[in-house]
């Protein structure tokens, strides 16, 4: 091995660990959510919802109850912490981009210290986040420095050969699956320690119940932050940042920037990634009414797909993609989900059920870490970060409005039909990508 290819190896390595505390740190909150609600949310009384707050929220107390479900107050938690996560998704939207052509201009390394520090106050915030609102600026500033992900894709993008590209992408993959899997379960833990309970005195300066779980998270962004500053190397040359213009606003023109084929791959993962974080959203659902599923058979499933979901990236992926084009890897992944959406809608037995779910993991771990390498391939070596910014941007938008858009045709229409039409968005995403699939016979011999 080359000493440029171990660079390239260790900068992977340092890439990979960084994401996953990210997302360790991101994810952790999860299933605080229900807690979350009972704390900040008055009960109605006689008169009418408690407050400013309570007022915003009876439109959802409202929505469960027209969907007739039998537990009206999961609804409405489930539907508040979709409205948190979107909030977190909308900004991640907007500023993806704007992070990814920054870094184009100055630097990856200096983006990545910026944006790892911003949420390491977002977690300070929360840890002091006596009421509601405090809560809600500390999830925008969250959500504003969440859109690093596209900095860190950029760093792959460029220390990985165009032939290996899919490969380095998997593996943010697998921190993925690892942060989702692991985030959740510390956050639960980390919820049986109360400093409130312990000591009252500390509520008067906004410590809640959760302070604990976020100054842990807090923790693991300082860390981040230090591991970064002295471990990682900046990716991208000098002579690569001068000759760009920064241009972070391009996120207004997000299908109507680049090429056809950047614009059509956007667009394909936009739609894909609705049909998806649709269905991450519901599946709680879809478990506890037809299986009635606990919260602790909830997690196991969740840890089910994660671990799947890292074999097809940490294994499968990076052993096939030198051989295999990324646009029928692609078509593959879609495929799979398509049929694995179709598989939900008439689950009925359990066999069925985790067969359906085996599928769509195998789904997203063919399908994210190819379109990631594609739109990288697609782009020009001096506008990585913007690509790939707008290209998570989209992802973004879709967790967005996917899980608003799935809960309303789930409590309205019900599980089988809300499923079906899982599986006809994710085939129209399949039919997109075979028109793209003419014009790049093999995505990694486009760009000189």
């Amino acid at each position: 091995m080359s000493k440029n290819q171990t660079k390239d190896s260790e900068t992977l390595k340092i890439v990979f660990l960084t994401l996953f505390l990210d997302l360790v740190g991101f994810s952790i909150i999860f299933p605080l959510f229900p807690s979350i609600l009972d704390y900040y949310i008055p009960e109605n009384n006689a008169q009418g919802p408690v407050g400013l707050l309570g007022t915003l929220i009876q439109p959802l107390y409202d929505l469960a109850e027209a969907s007739n479900h039998k537990n009206t107050k999961f609804i409405t938690t489930v539907l508040f912490g979709g409205i948190l996560g979107s909030i977190y998704s909308l900004l991640q939207f907007i500023f993806a981009p704007i992070w990814g052509s920054l870094s184009d201009k100055h630097g990856r390394k200096n983006i990545l210290l910026i944006t790892i520090g911003g949420l390491a106050i977002s977690y300070l915030i929360w840890g002091f986040a006596g009421n509601f609102w405090i809560l809600i600026l500390a999830r925008i500033v969250g959500g504003i420095m969440g859109g690093n992900l596209s900095v860190a894709t950029s760093i792959v993008a460029d220390v990985t050969p165009k032939e290996k590209r899919t490969a380095g992408m998997a593996l943010i993959g697998v921190a993925f699956g690892l942060g989702f899997i692991i985030g959740p379960a510390i956050g639960g833990f980390l919820s049986q320690f109360n400093l409130v309970e312990m000591m009252p005195q500390l509520e008067a300066f906004g410590i809640n119940p959760f302070s604990v779980t976020a100054f842990f998270s807090l923790l693991l962004a300082l860390i981040n932050l230090v591991w970064v500053q002295y471990r990682l190397k900046e990716s991208l040359s000098e002579a690569s940042r001068t000759q760009t213009k920064a241009e972070p606003f391009k996120i207004f023109k997000l299908f109507n920037y680049g090429t056809e084929k950047t614009k059509r791959l956007n667009t394909i993962y936009l739609i894909y990634m609705i049909a998806f974080s649709g269905m991450e959203f519901t599946l709680t659902f879809l478990a506890v009414d037809r299986f009635l599923f606990s919260t602790l058979q909830n997690g196991g499933m969740f840890v089910y797909i994660g671990f799947i979901l890292i074999l097809t990236q940490g294994i499968l992926v990076r052993k096939i993609a030198p051989f295999v084009p990324e646009t029928k890897l692609a078509i593959a992944g879609l495929l799979l989900g398509t049929v694995a959406f179709f598989l939900l809608s008439l689950a009925n037995s359990l066999i069925l059920f985790f067969i359906a779910l085996a599928f769509m993991a195998l789904s997203i771990g063919l399908t994210s870490p190819s379109m990631s390498s594609l739109a990288s391939l697609l782009a020009n070596e001096n506008e990585q970060g913007t690509i790939l910014g707008l290209f998570r941007s989209a992802g973004s938008f879709a967790r967005a409005i996917g899980p608003l858009l799935a809960a309303f045709a789930y409590f309205f229409f019900g599980a089988q039909t809300a499923y079906i039409l899982g599986a006809l968005t994710v085939a129209i995403a399949l039919m997109k990508i075979k028109g793209l699939q003419k014009n790049i016979p093999e995505a990694s011999n486009t760009v000189s």
